[in-house]
């Protein structure tokens, strides 16, 4: 059956379109993209609404295998729907971790049966990501990974690093990187700074960052791999990539919602949900993040979305996990930090949370709406509010500092190839 989306502002960056189109959409790939395409039995009226490529996250926690009581492959995908996401990266910090090629086929089957959108599984750089010896890498690639990475602990041996490289360049997919200096920030649960020792909490200094990303961009420069920093926060890990890129460096960054919406005073009251590893850093840190944003040294927004129990959540704070939920808020918190206050245009939002990505992974099937490609579509409408609370919220896991904020810019209608993820039934009642 024929579905029509009529009369919505399509915003594709890398289409270079910002214009109202009706869109067909026929055995789940764009069949037609015009001006009033007439009617069908099945359409939806999007006039004032936004209607995007679907939302990609470079970053994501699903927790499945070993963790299925904080978040599940069926869980964490309808999350990401309700998000407006249609392709993740899930992360292979799982237990047992994704590092072998039984564990990338079980990503990959559950997602196929479970999954409300696309998953695409990060193998272990090193085995069970103890750092020391390599994984097959390339029996993972072949058996579908997109990237390497060892995310939730950094690679501390740069010779095992560089071999790391040398094998993702030789396969072709990316590595990215978790900059972590972890003699440095060992038993540190914030910032260092005047705020972690007001709040008598041992700090992370943001040199545990900066160095990796300098370790690791000389690597990407020796071996030529594509090299991804992932969660970048702060202002000279910024100057640091801009640097590289200028150099010719093949590498790519991203950052967090939280990153850029909240610093390291929003841990008033000792706030867990506000624990997360980046920490969040300083005022000026947070500002050279949009500023990364703004002239292209940041490629893309992904959300780490990290869940974790209230259970977990609720220890005192050193006992508490690092992480905070992201896929359901990033994009109304990116709308507001960004677009509304005039620091990024909806397309180049878009560009950051779609186009990028798509182009990062060397996937030309997503992260655009065109004739004869999956119908991967995410609708937003850029007015509608809504209160963060727990019963907004469908990943299994609510540990979100924005909870009892009001939030605008929320996606009503989420596409995957041409079939609904999500739909806001009070919008389309």
């Amino acid at each position: 059956m024929k579905l029509l989306l009529k009369g919505g502002r399509i915003v594709d960056p890398a289409n270079n379109t910002d214009e109202i189109y009706d869109i067909l959409i026929r055995a789940g790939k764009v069949e037609r993209i015009g001006k009033k395409l007439g009617k069908e039995q099945r359409e939806y009226d999007l006039s004032g609404k936004a209607v995007l490529p679907g939302l990609i996250d470079l970053h994501t926690h699903l927790r499945e295998p070993g963790r299925e009581d904080t978040e599940t492959i069926a869980s964490g995908t309808a999350a990401a729907a309700h998000g407006g996401f249609t392709t993740v990266c899930a992360m292979p910090n799982t237990n047992p971790p994704i590092d072998s090629v039984s564990g990338v086929k079980y990503v990959l089957t559950t997602s196929s049966q479970e999954g409300k959108i696309g998953v695409l599984p990060v193998g272990a750089i090193t085995k069970n990501r103890k750092g020391k010896a390599l994984t097959e890498i390339g029996k993972m690639s072949n058996a579908g990974i997109v990237a390497i990475s060892d995310d939730g602990d950094g690679v501390m041996n740069s010779r095992v690093m560089r071999r790391a490289m040398e094998y993702s360049k030789m396969f072709g997919i990316i590595l990215i990187s978790h900059c972590e200096d972890h003699d440095l920030s060992k038993e540190g649960m914030i910032n260092e700074g005047i705020t972690s020792t007001k709040m008598g909490l041992k700090g992370i200094p943001s040199q545990a960052e900066v160095i990796m990303v300098a370790r690791d961009i000389a690597l990407a420069g020796l071996t030529g791999c594509r090299l991804h920093l992932a969660h970048i926060t702060t202002s000279r890990s910024v100057d640091l990539i801009r640097d590289a890129k200028n150099r010719g460096v093949n590498v790519t960054a991203e950052v967090t919602p939280h990153h850029i919406t909240l610093t390291e005073k929003d841990i008033n009251a000792y706030n867990t949900n506000c624990k997360v590893n980046p920490p969040l850093r300083t005022e000026k840190d947070r500002r050279a993040l949009i500023s990364g944003l703004k002239d292209g040294t940041i490629d893309c927004i992904s959300t780490d979305h990290a869940p974790h129990l209230d259970t977990e959540k609720e220890r005192e704070f050193a006992l508490s996990p690092f992480g905070m939920t992201g896929l359901e808020t990033a994009f109304p918190l990116a709308m507001q930090e960004l677009v509304r206050s005039n620091k990024l245009t909806l397309s180049k939002l878009v560009e950051k949370m779609s186009a990028n990505p798509a182009s990062i992974l060397k996937k030309s099937g997503i992260g655009r709406i065109e004739k004869g490609l999956d119908a991967n579509i995410t609708v937003i409408d850029t007015e509608l509010e809504k209160e963060i609370n727990k019963e907004f919220f469908l990943s299994k896991s609510k540990n979100s500092p924005f909870k009892g904020k009001k939030l605008k810019g929320f996606p009503i209608l989420t596409l995957y190839r041409g079939r609904i993820a999500f739909k806001d039934e009070k919008v389309f009642s």
